[in-house]
């Protein structure tokens, strides 16, 4: 069966069996308890099934990312150093395949695989770059390509790519510890958001309600004719109210978590897992809270 894919996230089966549970979740909840406060807390509980296999593979698959650039760094100093000896690089390649590169080293023996079976090395890493799917490694893996096939000194050339790839992950990670501070303030900000929307709801939208109710028992004729309206037809509830400030803290959560993702990693798609997060919180804290208070 063809994969679907979503902003290049492979949908898998875990997946669909999560979405097919919350939904299940949601359409029972509606059903038999449709209207009370645990039915709000069910339909957060069914977005944390749905969501929770979307957010464990994009935690997974970013730690993968991390280990193979790291590992291809490690790869590329072994490879300059047998290259520097005067060994072949296409020889070099096939030597190195025996060491342990963690969640790279499928990769690099089918490289050296394709290799030993005449493959031209500008081929085997093309294809190696497209299989590993990290835009620093496909850069990397295109300019040794394009250098092998020009004849330019190949050791000179590894050595600057490795280099440039050493620079870009020291940069990745002092991005990475300069946005924690930015990453944390994004989760006190919007858990600050949560209080103040449990304070509008709980404190603020009762106490006008019942100045609305005051006010509608005053006869009108004694305002002057300025509030003949007041009160007339049917009032709103507290949870009616208090439904926009429902709709407020997901849009707020999910876009949030975007931002965060965003900043922090350069990526929206990275912000996915944030938003996931942020929207859980913000569910099952206003449906806890409708529970018990």
């Amino acid at each position: 069966m063809k994969q679907l894919k979503i902003l290049n996230f492979e949908i898998k089966k875990v997946h669909l069996i999560g979405l097919i549970v919350a939904i299940i979740t949601i359409i029972l909840s509606f059903i038999f308890i449709r209207g009370t406060d645990l039915f709000y807390f069910i339909v957060g509980i069914s977005f944390f099934i749905a969501g929770l296999p979307f957010f464990v593979s994009l935690v997974l698959e970013t730690s993968s990312t991390r280990e193979k650039d790291e590992m291809f760094l490690e790869f590329s100093r072994n490879l300059v150093e047998s290259v520097k000896a005067g060994t072949p690089i296409s020889k070099s390649i096939i030597n190195i395949k025996g060491k342990d590169h963690g969640s790279l080293s499928p990769y690099i023996n089918k490289l050296a695989n394709q290799i030993s079976l005449g493959i031209s090395i500008k081929l085997a890493f093309e294809t190696f770059a497209r299989d590993v799917g990290s835009k620093t490694i496909n850069r990397a893996v295109n300019i040794i390509s394009e250098s092998e096939k020009a004849g330019g000194e190949i050791g000179a050339i590894l050595d600057s790519v490795v280099k440039s790839v050493s620079q870009i992950e020291k940069l990745k990670k002092e991005r990475r510890a300069a946005m924690y501070s930015l990453v944390v303030q994004g989760y006190i900000i919007f858990l600050i958001f949560i209080v103040i929307m449990l304070v509008m709801q709980f404190n603020i939208l009762p106490i006008a309600t019942g100045l609305g109710q005051t006010t509608g028992n005053i006869n009108p004729g004694e305002l002057g004719g300025t509030f003949d309206m007041l009160g007339a037809g049917q009032r709103a509830s507290i949870e009616e109210l208090s439904r926009p400030f429902e709709w407020l803290l997901i849009v707020q959560g999910f876009f949030a978590g975007l931002v965060i993702g965003k900043l922090s990693e350069g990526k929206i798609r990275a912000g996915l897992k944030h938003s996931f997060i942020l929207l859980v919180l913000a569910l099952l804290i206003n449906a806890g809270a409708k529970l018990f208070f």
